[in-house]
């Protein structure tokens, strides 16, 4: 018998623990060594096929320098829904009709059968109106005039110069970026450079730090240049030290070099590394 794929919620806590794994580095194996869960258990957890225990996901995120918050949220909600703390309410029967609306039994199938006959027809008035306003929208492909579709509500609100300075969250530039290099550092702060292909910018972020640390981003045409705008931003308190803390955008392009500096507020010099937007 095929087992039952797992849901949505516990699905997306397996992706998540999943890609911490890679960004140890380690085995299963390697994995089932370094904390208190074995190695075919990991195996399961990370497949989604039993949800695992708190404390695994507490480990794991401690070994891939993620912040506990985060890590709990998407276990709290996977659990909760396996649970079934998460389920609706039944909907309330429906009170039976008055008696001076109910209509004898062939008189009521005739109804039932005619009422039955207008709403199929409603609805299918219905789709054919959808499928029509669809294809007005959907751009033409011959690429001639009037192909464009029209501009989504709910995509990113900016693109390239118009996002500088701005906040990737806000502008919903950080729905599907791409991860351009990550770096540790010195202090155990974890580092990633961004790229957003929509909105034709680059951000930095960083987790895992302390009060005080500061990160500075900006791209260029090529490495050595200084025609990049600096962007930056600074750990100032201990829930920016708990969460994920992103630099503005600035405005990136394939063959951009984005770079990124951290300053630890613990001293000991900036740490930078880069990579390049690809062509």
């Amino acid at each position: 018998m095929t087992a039952p794929s797992p849901s949505p919620e516990r699905a997306r806590l397996a992706s998540a623990l999943r890609e911490f794994k890679d960004r140890t580095g380690l085995s299963l194996a390697g994995l089932a060594a370094k904390t208190t869960f074995s190695k075919s258990s990991w195996d399961r957890y990370l497949n989604g096929r039993t949800l695992p225990p708190r404390e695994a996901v507490r480990e794991l995120c401690r070994l891939a320098g993620e912040p506990e918050g985060r890590c709990l949220a998407l276990w709290e909600i996977a659990e909760s829904e396996g649970s079934g703390r998460a389920e609706p309410a039944p909907p309330p029967e429906p009170a039976p009709a008055p008696a001076e609306q109910r209509i004898p039994l062939e008189q009521n199938s005739a109804h039932r059968r005619a009422t039955l006959a207008a709403v199929l027809a409603a609805v299918s008035a219905v789709i054919l109106g959808a499928v029509a306003a669809v294809a007005l929208l959907l751009p033409g492909r011959d690429g001639g005039p009037g192909a464009a579709p029209a501009p989504s509500t709910t995509g990113p609100r900016c693109q390239g110069v118009v996002c500088e300075g701005k906040s990737p969250m806000h502008m919903k530039c950080a729905a599907s970026p791409q991860t351009l290099a990550a770096y540790r550092t010195a202090t155990g702060a974890w580092l990633e450079l961004r790229y957003s292909h929509e909105c034709g910018t680059s951000w930095a972020r960083m987790w895992g730090t302390r009060i005080g640390d500061r990160l500075e981003m900006s791209a260029a045409r090529h490495r050595g240049a200084a025609d990049g705008r600096v962007r930056s931003v600074r750990i100032e308190d201990g829930v920016d030290a708990d969460s994920y803390v992103y630099t503005p955008m600035t405005a990136a392009g394939p063959g951009s070099v984005v770079r990124a500096c951290f300053d630890p507020a613990a001293g000991g010099g900036a740490e930078c590394f880069d990579s390049r937007v690809a062509r």
